[in-house]
């Protein structure tokens, strides 16, 4: 399956080569949230769900994808050595009742997390964005106000267009900077202590 995102369509392809195109606009509104999880099932684009509207995200570019690995890597690294698990998108987790996004990388400190489920996770200990090109407000303002309403206590802003890389933590209902790291300092957690990742390496990935 491939997905326009232009003119938010769904284009189905099958194997004897025909093609069904699905626009998403006329139930813009309307979709329900199974409707959006048997689509979602059917692709490994990045569709994001809120209160009956569906959003297709852009395709990750080479450089988002570099900057994604190096830093997944890293989390990988630590989480698994005190028996937690990190996953990359696509994969869904839901913020609330008729809200669903897919943070580019979501990790939990205990692999047994009951909120760690096969079809969406129904919440996190720590999500990560890369900012992308086409709205930079999607991640450092829409999805900061999304993860702090589903109690998500830390939250990593990659900013390639600033060089930079945020790092919120949840204090009541709501977000403070924990740091806001740049070129030559090295990122650190709060959640998951001892956890360090190089700006540089991140922002250079290739």
């Amino acid at each position: 399956m491939a997905i326009d995102t232009r003119q938010e369509t769904l284009r189905l392809s099958w194997e004897k080569g025909d093609d069904l195109v699905l626009s998403l606009d006329p139930l813009q509104g309307h979709w329900t949230e199974e409707q959006y999880l048997l689509l979602s099932d059917q692709t490994n684009r990045l569709l994001e769900y809120t209160n009956g509207h569906i959003e297709v995200l852009p395709m990750p570019t080479d450089k988002h994808q570099a900057m994604l690995e190096r830093l997944f890597l890293a989390f990988k690294a630590f989480i698994e050595q005190i028996g937690g698990k990190v996953r990359f998108a696509p994969l869904r987790v839901r913020i609330s009742e008729g809200k669903y996004r897919e943070p580019d990388i979501l990790l939990v400190r205990d692999a047994h997390d009951p909120r760690r489920q096969s079809r969406f996770w129904l919440g996190a200990d720590l999500v990560v964005e890369v900012v992308s090109e086409d709205d930079p407000e999607r991640d450092t303002k829409v999805k900061r106000a999304d993860y702090a309403s589903a109690g998500i206590p830390e939250y990593w802003i990659v900013n390639p267009l600033e060089k930079t890389m945020t790092v919120l933590v949840l204090e009541g209902e709501m977000y403070r900077e924990h740091g806001i790291f740049r070129r030559g300092d090295r990122a650190t957690s709060r959640l998951l202590t001892g956890f360090v990742v190089s700006v540089d390496e991140v922002l250079d990935a290739e």
